[in-house]
């Protein structure tokens, strides 16, 4: 019998459906990978696992009896833990503060025992002693921590609450090999103890080297579970595309000139490692892999948003110092973000400032000349079919889709000829999204490079002419022409090691 079986799994999400009947089972003392592509339904199944949200339908059962959690602390009381992507962990307080969160030991007055406390943390920490570098101890603030050390103290902190199912959501993504190798040494102590532990993870060699069995979710569906030792690498991968996606290509959209847009040489950053490519002249270039692998970090950086260590950036043959947005913006670079929330419209001001923000900052214009600034922004209105009421109605009363074609007006004003895009389509209309293509594609026939992170794949393949895929912060491939499939794009993002294709 299943230590821990969800059958029938249902969620949705507004519009959204994120599990349509998902199964998944787990046995005592057995490591079980789940993998599938972006937004196929696995963290949420997990989330629901350990109660922070809510199945629609469905049956989950503990040592075959039906449970629902009404919250996370209800499955931590049934010994189900999760480390979550997301980091918990407090950055004031210190690391034995944070493994112990919540289960402090106390003096008999009920006030925390420091000491025991400290001792505890010690005892912990000493596990993963040779890997965890210098400037980390108990009481250590989680602050002044480096990434892969806070990802310790996190994966420390669910082991702290010595639960009998693990949930490791993306547990190994900021560490190096010999930080991996300590985790999955604790990892096979817990299974011999006779834990459990579902193990999520985008790196297909962990998923041989550390599962007993794997899951594939596709499209909010379990797909596939086969012990690992009788399965293979592009086995999973199929099952993850799907027979009929597999090799499906489609042909390249635009004719770039040979000359050169962009040029970027061994640019690292906090996430990003020795990137380096082309875009040419009139070409649409796709960042693919999984999400969160350095696409978006590239974007921000290029835009002068995101500090850099080292690396070159040119445009045409003239250095690009990104020393800041606004530096970058007189360079002809715009930036489109798909949040519009957090990078892209002002939702309590007028759709007028809204789209010509922009060129005022890159112009430094105290004055508003609205009738120069209307002739500029209203054929692009046009362009894009955005409907509103009037320009001086506030952006909160458009649409999400109208909101997103704002943001996108507002940079095409300032006449780029480097645009940057990050997931644009993210949450909007499939016919804002045709209008969006269609639009990029008159970019590019005007001569505009466009760099393009979308988290959908599909959409993704379709739309650029070549994909760079991202995996751990570097380029592991380049597809272009007929190796342009979702089989060749995940079997790039799954890899691991050091880049195997150029760009």
């Amino acid at each position: 019998m299943p230590v821990l079986e969800a059958s029938g799994v249902r969620k949705q999400f507004g519009g959204v459906v994120a599990l349509a009947g998902a199964q998944f089972a787990l046995e005592a003392g057995e490591v079980h990978a789940l993998i599938g592509s972006n937004g196929c339904g696995k963290s949420t199944l997990c989330k629901i696992i350990a109660g922070s949200v809510a199945a629609d339908a469905g049956r989950l059962a503990l040592d075959g009896r039906a449970v629902s959690f009404a919250g996370p602390r209800e499955a931590a009381a049934a010994g189900i833990r999760v480390f979550y992507q997301d980091l918990s962990l407090i950055p004031q307080m210190s690391v034995a503060e944070n493994i112990f969160l919540g289960r402090e030991p106390r003096r008999r007055n009920g006030l925390v025992d420091r000491r025991a406390l400290r001792t505890a943390a010690t005892a912990a920490l000493a596990e993963f002693r040779e890997v965890l570098g210098a400037g980390i101890d108990a009481d250590a603030r989680v602050a002044d921590l480096s990434a892969d050390q806070t990802q310790i103290v996190e994966i420390l902190k669910v082991l702290a609450a010595a639960p009998r199912i693990i949930i490791y959501d993306e547990a190994t993504a900021a560490l190096d090999r010999n930080q991996v190798d300590a985790v999955f040494a604790r990892i096979r102590a817990l299974k011999a103890e006779g834990r459990s532990i579902i193990f999520i993870t985008h790196r297909m060699d962990e998923v041989f080297e550390i599962a007993d069995r794997v899951t594939v979710m596709r499209n909010g569906m379990t797909v596939m579970t086969s012990a690992t030792r009788q399965t293979t690498r592009d086995a999973l991968v199929t099952a993850m595309v799907g027979e009929a996606h597999a090799s499906r290509t489609t042909k390249a959209r635009h004719a770039p000139s040979d000359e050169t847009a962009l040029e970027v040489e061994n640019l690292a950053s906090d996430k990003l490692l020795g990137v380096t490519f082309a875009l040419r002249r009139g070409e649409i270039l796709g960042l693919g892999g999984l999400h969160g692998q350095g696409q978006s970090d590239l974007l921000r950086a290029l835009f002068g948003a995101l500090p850099i260590r080292a690396g070159t950036v040119r445009i045409g043959q003239q250095p690009l110092v990104l020393k800041g947005p606004r530096a970058v913006m007189r360079r002809a670079v715009a930036y489109i973000s798909g949040d519009r929330a957090r990078h892209g419209v002002m939702a309590i001001r007028p759709i007028f400032e809204n789209l010509v923000v922009s060129l005022l900052a890159r112009e430094r214009r105290v004055v508003v000349a609205r009738r120069r600034l209307e002739a500029i922004i209203l054929p692009i209105i046009e362009r894009l079919k955005l409907k509103f009421a009037s320009l001086d109605a506030t952006v909160s009363e458009l649409s999400g889709g109208n909101q997103q074609k704002v943001v996108i007006a507002r940079w095409l004003a300032t006449s780029p000829m480097v645009l940057l895009l990050d997931d644009p389509t993210k949450g909007i209309d499939i016919q804002t999204k045709q209008d969006l293509y269609a639009t990029m594609d008159e970019l590019c026939g005007h001569g505009v490079s466009i760099l393009f992170h979308s988290s959908d794949d599909e959409e993704l393949l379709a739309v650029a002419d070549r994909v760079l895929v991202f995996n751990g912060g570097r380029i592991v491939a380049q597809l272009s022409g007929e190796q342009r499939t979702r089989f060749a794009l995940y079997r790039a993002a799954y890899a691991t090691g050091d880049s195997d294709a150029g760009a």
